[in-house]
């Protein structure tokens, strides 16, 4: 095994949006996901993206087939009545709230590809681990 500061830990983003997405669905609200459409991978109708984002319901009645894995979320849905099949992956959702209350996060951009810092003397990362920087919409 490799000490905690060599290995790569995995973005917390797709549990906190499996976490919210459930949370927000117990309490009987509409979960919505804010995505920035122009990153790479994102497969939705352009026509309805507005100032490079699009907001996408993922309630149980309005998808079919939701999969928020930890690198991508996959389902069917419908714009106009007309069938899509939506994919993006997690790094592309900027937040999840619900549609009633607005409460949810705001996630910080992550740095794609960021190699992990080299430990010190100690075997700890150099710099030490800042606070979380995550934001409540209201």
């Amino acid at each position: 095994l490799r000490p905690m500061s060599m290995q790569t830990l995995r973005s917390t983003r797709p549990y906190l949006l499996r976490a919210l997405y459930e949370w927000i669905v117990d309490n009987e609200l509409t979960p919505q996901l804010l995505v920035v459409a122009s990153e790479p991978g994102v497969v939705v109708p352009r026509q309805y993206v507005s100032g490079g984002k699009i907001v996408l319901n993922i309630s149980p009645a309005a998808v079919r087939g939701l999969e928020i894995g930890n690198e991508t979320v996959r389902f069917g849905g419908r714009f106009a009545g007309r069938p899509y099949d939506i994919s993006l992956p997690v790094t592309a959702v900027e937040a999840i709230y619900a549609r009633e209350n607005g409460k949810g996060l705001v996630f910080p951009p992550e740095a794609q590809g960021s190699p992990p810092s080299d430990p010190g003397p100690d075997g700890f990362s150099s710099p030490p681990p800042r606070r979380p920087n995550l934001k409540v919409v209201k």
